[in-house]
């Protein structure tokens, strides 16, 4: 069994993946790794640059692929003991990412270790906030047995950059019965499983999309249905946590408003924090919503 695999769903990331696949097979070298591509049809090469690569691919059609489900037939084709998920848009930001994800394991009570995610250059005001509100500067031990007050922060999780124990995946699985988020959903498993789960800021990557304003209220009427769904939002502290943040970065937006220069990417910002807003709570209300209103207000069709 090797050390590590490290696991890349594909589908046209040609462009990043040129940055992506260097770095992350002369990191692989180091540790015992091996690398595994699973893509849903790709038509702008990147096939063909996976092939000049040390890379195992599989290829399913873009039909069959499910966030969950595909992840766990990536995870079920790897032999490392350790198993990295990396999007093929995530950009290591250093040459000892990968060792600074999996040092983190010599703690044999660690399940699972995320990465840092920092914004690419050029993202919008609304992109660097929501990322330095969730990824900062210091490393975060996250027990089961005590919470220390991280509220939201407890249960978030993101496999865009992320390291599972191979024994803890298959004792959890991606839960496949979510259509999205199913980070969170694995997340949730694994600290109520018992394990702990670090966030690691050494361990960064470059990656960040740009969204619409209405793009965003879709995107947060599913994550508030997902965290009403996994029972998330009323955890403790959840509810103020998010609150607490929500304020922080809308003093933060509203004094740049007064600033001649980023005053209308600061309004722009506070336009789509309102919407995110309105997208979380008519996601955690939804059951009163007819199911035609739902079926338009989700981003990723969680109503069918």
């Amino acid at each position: 069994m090797v050390e590590v695999s490290i696991l890349l769903l594909t589908k046209n990331g040609r462009p990043d993946l040129e940055r992506v696949l260097p770095m992350v097979v002369a990191q692989a070298g180091k540790v015992s790794g091996e690398l595994i591509a699973v893509d849903s049809g790709s038509t702008d090469g990147t096939l063909e640059l996976l092939r000049r690569f040390p890379v195992r691919i599989a290829q399913i059609l873009p039909s069959e692929f499910h966030h969950a489900r595909t992840r766990n037939f990536a995870a079920m084709m790897a032999s490392g003991r350790i198993l990295v998920f990396l999007s093929q848009d995530a950009i290591p930001a250093t040459d000892d990412w990968l060792q600074c994800m999996i040092a983190n394991f010599s703690d044999p009570a660690v399940g699972a270790v995320y990465g840092r995610q920092l914004p690419k250059l050029g993202s919008s005001l609304e992109r660097q906030h929501a990322l330095d509100a969730v990824y900062g500067e210091l490393r975060l031990l996250k027990d089961p047995a005590h919470r220390n007050g991280m509220g939201y922060r407890f249960y978030h999780f993101s496999d865009v950059n992320a390291a599972i124990r191979r024994n803890v995946w298959e004792q959890t699985q991606f839960p496949e019965d979510l259509k999205v988020f199913e980070d969170l959903g694995i997340a949730k498993r694994i600290l109520d499983s018992g394990w702990k789960i670090v966030y690691e800021p050494g361990a960064a990557v470059m990656h960040s999309h740009e969204h619409s304003t209405v793009g965003l209220l879709k995107r947060y009427f599913d994550i508030g249905y997902t965290l009403k769904l996994l029972k998330i939002w009323d955890a403790p502290g959840t509810r103020q946590s998010l609150l607490r943040d929500g304020v922080k970065m809308l003093h933060s937006k509203i004094r740049q408003t007064g600033s001649a220069s980023p005053a209308r990417s600061a309004r722009n910002a506070l336009q789509q924090d309102f919407a995110k807003s309105l997208g979380m709570f008519l996601g955690l209300n939804q059951n009163c919503l007819p199911l035609a209103l739902k079926r338009r207000l989700s981003a990723f069709r969680v109503f069918g």
